[in-house]
């Protein structure tokens, strides 16, 4: 059996190649990426007079959340050998090192690794399509932003919930459970949450209006 840094610690893995990255050296270049993306967003959007504020912040959100259920959550669904592989590009270090807080990755649990491929194929275009919703004053934008936040926090009810039914041991060690399997994930709920209110509260407000006119 190769050794291995994850939990637990009789996790199978056959021909495991280890990590080469550092944390800093996987961590650094996703949060300066996300960074950028989150700024050059914001001031493109800030050029369009017809956004508020709140407008330029999804945007922002989408965008972010978009690229990095296509990019990064993509890279773990159609790359099956991450682990094993002798020349492993960054993204498969990337869920090596994620993998600490939370070894169902690695291990390519069936839950884990379904609700992954849902979230790549239908929430990453999801989040894209939400981005231009906004952006071009779709009528369909808060119903889109509702159904795709929906899907988000069921994903994430789903993965938190499978962990505790199957033992609620998957992590290396408590900092790696706060920070990659509570912190990395939070924002995919608390996030969503305050999406839906907010366009729930739009769609009612919308119908509530048609009703009136009808009424007349």
């Amino acid at each position: 059996m190769a050794v291995h840094p994850y939990s637990p610690a009789g996790l199978d893995l056959p021909d495991y190649v280890p990590q080469r990255l550092s944390q800093l050296e996987i961590v650094g270049p996703y949060l300066g990426t996300s960074i950028f993306v989150l700024l050059a967003v914001w001031l493109v959007s800030g050029r369009c007079s017809r956004l508020s504020k709140v407008d330029r912040l999804l945007m922002c959100w989408w965008a972010f959340t978009g690229l990095t259920h296509l990019v990064v959550e993509g890279s773990f669904v159609f790359t099956p050998d991450f682990f094993s592989k002798e020349n492993p590009s960054y993204f498969d270090e990337a869920m090596k090192e994620y993998s600490k807080g939370d070894s169902r990755y690695v291990a390519r649990d069936t839950a884990t690794v379904t609700v992954e491929a849902i979230t790549v194929l239908l929430e990453g275009p999801g989040s894209l399509l939400a981005f231009y919703a906004i952006a071009s004053r779709k009528s369909y934008s808060h119903i889109l932003q509702f159904t795709v936040c929906l899907g988000q926090l069921y994903g994430c009810i789903v993965y938190f919930a499978t962990a505790y039914l199957d033992g609620f041991n998957f992590w290396a060690s408590p900092f790696y459970f706060w920070a990659y399997f509570v912190g990395a994930n939070s924002s995919w709920v608390v996030i969503p949450l305050l999406i839906i209110r907010r366009s729930w509260k739009k769609i009612c407000a919308a119908i509530y209006q048609a009703e009136k006119v009808k009424t007349k």
